[in-house]
């Protein structure tokens, strides 16, 4: 894999998969939003952009377990908004998953920093990088 800036805008999907259910949590934290503006702040935070395909599987399986509710609005001369809104059992979950996510980010940060100075720039198969 090439290089990649932390302005990039795309990580890898297995990457977002992995963290997405948390951060939708933690960006309802603030109050309800809906899809579009949920993707926009999570876009904000440097996640990238998280397309509709993506996020709105992930808001239908909060909903159903709980973590957030929703509502319909009408919408100002166009179609109605869907909004979602954390709830008690959500920010349980946010709290439980955040700290067990933070502790797997510096886990895995860690071990990648330790592999990457140990290496001196070396490959695995010994030549330089």
């Amino acid at each position: 894999m090439g290089q990649r800036s932390m302005t990039e805008d795309r990580w890898p999907a297995s990457w977002l998969r992995g963290v997405l259910e948390v951060a939708v949590l933690a960006a309802l934290v603030d109050g309800e939003s809906y899809g579009y503006a949920l993707a926009q702040r999570l876009s904000r935070a440097g996640l990238g952009k998280v397309s509709g395909n993506t996020l709105y599987p992930v808001l239908a399986r909060l909903e159903a377990s709980g973590a957030v509710s929703s509502r319909w609005t009408e919408g100002d001369g166009g179609p109605g908004r869907k909004f979602y809104a954390i709830t008690k059992s959500g920010r349980q979950r946010l709290a439980t998953d955040g700290e067990d996510w933070e502790r797997f980010a510096s886990a895995t940060i860690t071990l990648v920093s330790e592999a990457r100075t140990n290496s001196g720039g070396n490959r695995s198969d010994g030549t330089r990088t």
